[in-house]
């Protein structure tokens, strides 16, 4: 008489085979690639809009191109006719005006500063910096000058955001 013996590996073989439709039923199903999109930080991007003589916004531009945001420039002989510069208050008006995510970015705006508001997301309609003082992205060269970043919101009021 012939006896069935079987292995322990093909025992563990069968348990695990069998096994598996049940755990595909009970585990909640994850398209390919949908974790990794999960996780992935928002891709920022910005549009900026700049004469076409403007040196320095050039130069602004290339900063915030180093720090991985993708740039679309609208070069435009007329700044003042930009629907998104009419929003913000002209006390804070500089040399170029950006929209980056929801917000508005007048004037050489550090990176880290933009950064730091797409972070934090205050109730703000965006962040200034007035003039075009030395020493700020796009500015850069001798004798640089303390400045301040200026939040402002619809309503027009404003406040210190940040200080350089």
């Amino acid at each position: 008489m012939m006896r069935n013996r079987i292995t322990r590996s093909a025992a563990l073989l069968f348990v695990l085979t069998a096994a598996a439709p049940l755990a595909a039923q009970t585990a909640p199903a994850v398209p390919a690639g949908r974790k990794a999109a999960a996780t992935a930080p928002k891709a920022v991007t910005a549009t900026v809009y700049l004469t076409p003589t403007c040196g320095c916004c050039s130069k602004w531009v290339e900063h915030l191109e180093a720090a991985k945001i993708a740039v679309k420039r609208e070069v435009t002989a007329d700044l003042e006719a930009v629907p998104a510069r009419t929003r913000v208050p002209s006390q804070l008006r500089s040399c170029h005006t950006a929209v980056i995510g929801d917000y508005l970015v007048e004037g050489h705006v550090p990176v880290d500063v933009i950064q730091k508001m797409l972070k934090e997301k205050p109730k703000i309609a965006g962040i200034a910096v007035p003039g075009m003082p030395m020493g700020s992205p796009g500015m850069e060269g001798p004798n640089p000058r303390p400045y301040s970043i200026v939040a402002f919101r619809a309503d027009g009021t404003t406040y210190e955001f940040a200080r350089r």
